[in-house]
């Protein structure tokens, strides 16, 4: 099964981060590079990713076939996406063991959530 390990930043992990000294937040870095090592070394790594500001992403859609991307309106929160795990394990216990070492789960949550499978769907 698969399940997806959202990273959140929000207030209070900006607030950890800001205390950060430059050598706590390079080790922080490796922390995660080490996990990926990790994951990838038991076979449940599928993908891990930081993600870039949310100022930089786009919303897109489709109107009367058009396709429209626009940059706004952005609505005012003090959280958002930073980053994911995307894991294959077995059991919710082991999804759970895994996003206890995101090194983000010291200082704040994350977020475990099972991936939908659509492999039965019929078309």
């Amino acid at each position: 099964m698969k399940y997806l390990i959202l990273i959140q930043s929000n207030e209070r992990s900006l607030a950890v981060w800001d205390a950060m000294s430059d050598d706590e937040r390079t080790t922080f870095g490796r922390d995660h590079l080490t996990l990926n090592e990790e994951m990838a070394e038991a076979g449940v790594l599928v993908a891990a990713e930081g993600l870039a500001d949310p100022s930089l992403a786009r919303f897109v859609s489709v109107r009367g076939g058009e396709t429209i991307v626009s940059d706004g309106p952005f609505a005012e929160v003090k959280e958002h996406l930073a980053g994911f795990y995307l894991i294959d394990c077995p059991t919710p216990e082991d999804a759970f063991a895994w996003a206890a070492k995101v090194p983000d789960a010291a200082n704040t949550e994350v977020e475990v959530r099972p991936v939908l499978d659509m492999s039965g769907w019929e078309f």
